[in-house]
């Protein structure tokens, strides 16, 4: 299977991924991992497009099954594979921001707090998260950019819009492959 997870930021893309990567005993592959360079700290320099889609193209056309996990709008034509399913995942800010910011103090901790240039990195993070479904954010990580991306896919799409377990969301992911992929 080639899984392909995304949604905004705090929807749990990344736990869902790496949960059903195990599950199905294939590699997760996370795109931010290809999207910014390994910095300290981290999420700060980008990496050339070229550069990054020539790494994700190769290491996912190399597996046989995989999960990829993260927002790959935008990222050209023929980097990826077909994909056999694409999931979207979407919660309300109301549910999103607040995990946003326990994940960031449970990476961080107080650093947010005692740190000038990390409190204004965590500011801008969380300001950009909330106006996702608002799409006043980076032009193709809004609500709006992603539906009209998957609205472009060949690609089978399972929406999952509702606050639910990731075992309900892999239950649900299994579910529909099952019933389509006799």
């Amino acid at each position: 299977m080639k899984l392909h997870i995304f949604g905004a930021a705090g929807t749990g893309v990344t736990t869902l991924g790496k949960a059903m990567a195990r599950y199905l005993d294939v590699p997760y592959f996370d795109s931010d991992l290809y999207f910014w360079q390994a910095t300290v700290p981290p999420f700060s320099e980008k990496r050339a497009p070229a550069e990054r889609n020539a790494m994700i193209s190769r290491e996912l056309h190399a597996a046989p099954s995989w999960v990829l996990g993260g927002s790959v709008v935008d990222w050209g034509d023929g980097v990826f594979p077909p994909f056999d399913l694409i999931v979207f995942l979407w919660l309300p800010a109301e549910i999103r921001m607040p995990r946003l910011r326990q994940r960031e103090y449970e990476r961080y901790g107080s650093l947010l707090d005692t740190d000038a240039a990390m409190k204004e990195r965590f500011d801008a993070f969380l300001a950009w998260a909330a106006d996702y479904d608002h799409n006043t954010g980076i032009a193709n990580r809004t609500l709006a950019a992603h539906e009209a991306w998957l609205a472009k896919q060949t690609a089978p799409v399972l929406q999952l819009r509702e606050d639910r377990s990731t075992e309900e969301r892999m239950e649900a992911i299994m579910d529909w492959w099952r019933a389509h992929k006799k």
